[in-house]
């Protein structure tokens, strides 16, 4: 008889006698300098075609996460980016201390993740549209909307409600800032007002639903745009599924809050994949372009 295959963790038996397999979880492969692996389907590419595939696996269609101003500059036109600064005001109401003080988690985030707080603006055009664009930073803190957050995302929705631009949300966040407490939870209805000043000058506002996407944020400025869209395979709601499990006891649904089961059930308006988000935007612009004053700053 030929050689056969020993079934997946069975004994194998060599020359010293059976050795078992090694306890524990398995080593995932280290990807080679230059290259990245996809985490869904491990794929390996070239760093050069992940980049120029806007980091979206072309195998499996996984979209990896992304930084806050590569986002922003993946759906500005080209030369129309124009940061806005806002000024921060930092403070530790709780005087939080897990172990490090919360003043030193934000030094430490800024300084991992480049950017000042988990919500990045500006100025910018998106088929010669003038706009707003607000983009989450995950890396900071989770993408955990706190006052300086939501401060950013409140100065953005005003600057383009006085500047009559369009508003563009990405939103990306494990939910409020607990290292802050109900000053965080302020934010929501902080965040909601700059909406409604939006709204109120009859500009339009569409928010981009990015992985993961849950919390406050939800709950607050990420669903009450015009058009909600969301890319393929996001995770978004409000609690995680094993906390609904559990206050719930019951089993949810197979692919519960991701972008394609709250398409079906009308949460969110269409899945977009990356590539296709800034052709989508500009139709949407275009066809709300008449309540843009095209006058305004480039």
């Amino acid at each position: 008889m030929g050689d056969r295959a020993a079934p997946a963790g069975s004994p194998v038996i060599g020359r010293a006698g059976p050795t078992l397999p090694a306890p524990g979880p398995q080593l995932r492969r280290v990807a080679p300098p230059g290259t990245t692996t996809c985490p869904r389907c491990d794929r390996r590419f070239v760093d050069s075609r992940w980049e120029a595939e806007l980091r979206v696996c072309p195998g499996c269609g996984h979209h990896e996460r992304i930084a806050a101003w590569v986002r922003i500059s993946q759906l500005a036109d080209p030369g129309s980016v124009d940061p806005l600064h806002v000024p921060l005001d930092d403070g530790d109401p709780l005087e939080f201390d897990d172990g490090v003080p919360y003043p030193e988690r934000v030094r430490m985030a800024r300084l991992a993740a480049g950017v000042e707080e988990a919500i990045v603006a500006a100025r910018a055009r998106i088929g010669g549209i003038a706009t707003v664009v607000a983009a989450m930073e995950f890396r900071f803190l989770g993408g955990s909307l706190g006052r300086g957050a939501g401060e950013a995302f409140a100065r953005a929705a005003e600057a383009a409600a006085s500047e009559r631009r369009a508003l563009i949300a990405v939103c990306s966040s494990g939910g409020a800032r607990m290292q802050e407490g109900i000053v965080a939870l302020a934010q929501m209805a902080r965040c909601t007002a700059a909406v409604a000043s939006v709204n109120d000058a009859g500009l339009p506002y569409v928010s981009i639903l990015a992985d993961p996407c849950f919390g406050g944020v939800t709950a607050s400025f990420a669903t009450q745009a015009d058009v909600v869209l969301a890319e393929p395979g996001a995770r978004i709601g409000f609690a995680g599924g094993r906390v609904i499990e559990q206050a719930t006891y019951e089993r949810l649904p197979e692919g519960f809050q991701t972008a394609e089961f709250l398409l079906e059930r009308g949460m969110v308006d269409a899945v977009v994949r990356r590539r296709e988000l800034r052709p989508v935007l500009m139709r949407l612009l275009a066809a709300y372009g008449a309540a843009v004053d095209e006058g305004g700053a480039s």
